[in-house]
This record gives structure tokens, sequence and C-alpha cells, in this order.
């Protein structure tokens, strides 16, 4: 054999015995028009910078702002849901390692992987606990007021009961919150066996530390998926309690929303008289956010980490948030802006900020320290691979110590089997 002919020959064994990986989705990742999809792709790569053969595989259509993943060497399939289609699918590729997207994707997809892949790693990245951001919206309604703690009652729902259930049927949960891993661990007793945190992933060149200063910036931003309801009330609160206050301080500075997926009872809150601009989708939220002095974030309920203030704090701009914006983001750390939990405060820290050009810088170097001790990618990214290939290496014992899971395994794949086989046949 030639020299030639044995390299491609070894090329063609480590392909072969490069593990794989499939990521299960509810949507294709759009990366500027959520923290979700900056997530599902940041995983991606992970996963492909292993040498890992990665495959996509969503329920829904791609669209414009959709990412090309096979920019990025992964494969991309669509599939369907309650359709046995997928079993044909999962079981021709034999993926060693199974990523679900949520919860809701898990129980769709779940119970077809265990069937048809039983050796497979299962996993459900969790982005943000759906069951909080439902409890804290719940209890926001009632009182109108910022929700951050609330107790064990108040946290049970049905979303809870789905979601954890979810949580114990699969192998490992990732959490990007070290608030949230708590709350598993503390409130639901969830063994930190099958839970693990890793927060986003930005490498140093995420980093701007090299973005216009002080004096080279002006006025405010907001950045937000409207389709996300946390987003939507913090744009209506802006508009109708904090910004003419700001305003009434501050008569030349203007509030610049921008927002995927606005509606048209979004665009409607646009007042260029009152420097309320609500300008849609931004282009390039880098640039967006290095032009403003201040990015505001008055989130008055929600869960998991706040992709537009990793942003700001990666472009260097300080912001104002409230506690919940805060939450499970910086650590031990110094915020990189203040924090203020109703209109009146919320107002006077950012007419504060926007002044004080020496508390803006210091925020402004705070908020670098904390995309560099919690957002590391060179840190968070190979915890996680090691974790993985931990459970991976023991997956059979792992799976003996949840008891828990298995049952909830077995009770779980025959009612959604049936409904699933149930609605396959109907809609055929």
């Amino acid at each position: 054999m030639t020299v030639e002919g044995a390299a491609v020959e070894m090329a063609s064994m480590s392909v072969e015995k490069a593990m794989k990986v499939l990521m299960v989705g509810g949507l294709w990742p759009e990366p500027a028009s959520s923290g979700a999809g900056l997530r599902m792709l940041e995983l991606s790569k992970l996963f492909k910078q292993q040498g890992w053969r990665a495959t996509y595989a969503a329920t829904a259509a791609t669209n414009e702002h959709s990412v090309d993943l096979k920019q990025f060497g992964i494969d991309s399939v669509e599939i369907l849901m309650n359709d046995s289609s997928f079993d044909r699918f999962v079981s021709d590729l034999k993926p060693e390692i199974v990523l679900f997207d949520r919860f809701s994707t898990e129980e769709q997809f779940g119970w077809r992987v265990e069937k048809n892949c039983p050796d497979a790693m299962r996993i459900v990245e969790t982005v943000d606990l759906h069951f909080l951001r439902e409890a804290r919206h719940k209890q926001f309604k009632a009182s109108k007021s910022v929700i951050c703690e609330l107790s064990k009652n108040e946290l049970i729902n049905e979303v809870a009961v789905r979601e954890i259930a979810s949580l114990l049927r699969s192998d490992l949960s990732i959490l990007v919150s070290g608030y949230e891993m708590e709350l598993l661990k503390k409130q639901f007793a969830i063994d930190p066996s099958l839970l693990h945190c890793c927060p986003f992933m930005f490498d140093e060149s995420a980093i701007h530390a090299d973005a216009p200063e002080f004096s080279s910036r002006a006025h405010f931003v907001s950045i937000g998926n409207f389709r996300h309801a946390p987003n939507w009330d913090a744009v209506v609160w802006l508009k109708q309690e904090i910004w003419p206050k700001i305003r009434k301080a501050l008569p030349n500075a203007e509030m610049h929303v921008y927002g995927a997926y606005a509606p048209p009872k979004a665009t409607a809150l646009d007042d260029a008289k009152t420097g309320f601009r609500v300008l849609g989708r931004a282009a390039d939220a880098d640039a967006v956010m290095q032009q403003a002095r201040i990015c505001l974030a008055p989130l008055r309920f929600g869960a998991g980490i706040k992709t537009k203030l990793a942003d700001a704090m990666r472009n260097g701009t300080p912001n104002v948030t409230t506690s919940v914006g805060a939450e499970g983001m910086a650590g031990d750390l110094p915020w990189s802006g203040m924090v203020a939990d109703s209109a009146e405060e919320f107002a006077e820290a950012a007419v504060s900020l926007y002044r004080d050009e020496s508390a803006w810088s210091e925020a402004r170097e705070q908020g670098f320290d904390i995309v560099r001790a919690q957002f590391s990618a060179e840190k968070n990214g190979p915890e996680l691979i090691s974790r993985i290939k931990e459970i991976q290496a023991n997956l059979k014992q792992h799976r003996l110590n949840n008891f828990t899971g298995a049952m909830l395994r077995h009770h779980h794949q025959r009612s959604t089997e049936f409904m699933s086989r149930w609605i396959e046949a109907k809609n055929r």
C-alpha cells in the first residue's frame, strides 16, 4: 500500500470512529434573534471542535434568519413530530449522544431515541427553566412587581411537573445559570450527578475592549426578541413608566429599542417626539451596543442568563437592569452597572450612570471582568465536554443510580408512545 493510500485509509478510519452527536430542536438556531439560538449554535460548534460528527435535526422549516450550519461542517435534517420516519432516521444515524434543545423536545423524541438507540447518552439543554419563568410570570400578574424568590408552592405548576420529569429521565441536563442549578438541587432534590452548569461560551475575540469610550457614545439601547413575554413587558414598562422620567432629566437623550419579530403593537410605540424609537431587528447587535452609552433591561420576570446583558458587557456598555436581569450572571463579582426594581429607582440609576463618566468607566471594566470569569469558552467548553465523556464512559452505572428516572421513562414512554402513534395513524 502506498503512503497516500495508507493516509486515506487512516483518515477514513478516523471518520468512522468519530463520535456522532445528534441535536434535536423545535427550531433552527437563530443566534441573532434569541439567546436560545445563540446557545444551540455555540453547543453545535463546541461538539464539532471535538472532531465529532454533528447533525442538527429540527421540526421547523428554515427561514432567512436561520444560521447556515453547513459553514461549520454540521449536517442539517428536517424531521417530523409524531412520525415513525424519525425512528428510521435515528436508527440509521446511530448517534452516541443526543441533545434536545428543551424539555418539550425530549418529551416528543426522547422515547424514540431510547427505543432505537438505547445506548445513546441523552442530554437536555434547558437554556432557562421554563417552569421558573412561568411561575414568575404568574406571580407578576398578581403583584405587578419584580419577581425573584418564590416558594416551592409557587414554583410548582404543570410546566414544572413536565420539565422536571424530563430532566430526571435524561442522563444530563445543562443549566446556564448557577442560580437555577441550585434551585433544582435545593427545592426539588435533583441529584447533582444529573446536572451541569455551563454558562455562555465567549472566546477572547468576542470581548471588545477597544470599543468606544464614554464621550464617543450617546443614548440608551434595549434589545430583545419581541416574541419573548419578559422582553415585551420590559418594553411596555420602559415606554409607560421609566422612559418619561429619564427623558425629563435628559431631554436630548433617545431610547433605541431593537428586537426580532416586532409586532404591530410594538412598532406602534415608536415616537420620535419623545425620543422613544422602536427600530426592529438590529442588523449588527455589537455595533448597536457600542454606539449606545447605556443598555437598559427592565425585566420584571423571566429566567436564565440574559443574552442582551452579556452582549452589553462584551461590548463595554454598562447597563441598568433588575434583580431578575442580573440573576446568576456575575457570581461574586461587582455588577457592570446598576440594579433597580422600581420604575423610580430604575430611572434614577439610568440618569446617574449616563452622566457619571467615572462610574460608567468602572462599570465597563467590571463587565469585561464578568465575561472573562463567567463566560469563558476556554473554561466552560472543556468542562462540559469532560463531564459528558465521564458520564458516557460509565453510562450503565449512571443510569442504575437514577432509579427515579428509570421509573419515569417506563411510564412516560408507554403513554407518549401510544399518543404519538395514535396521532400518526389519525394523520394518515
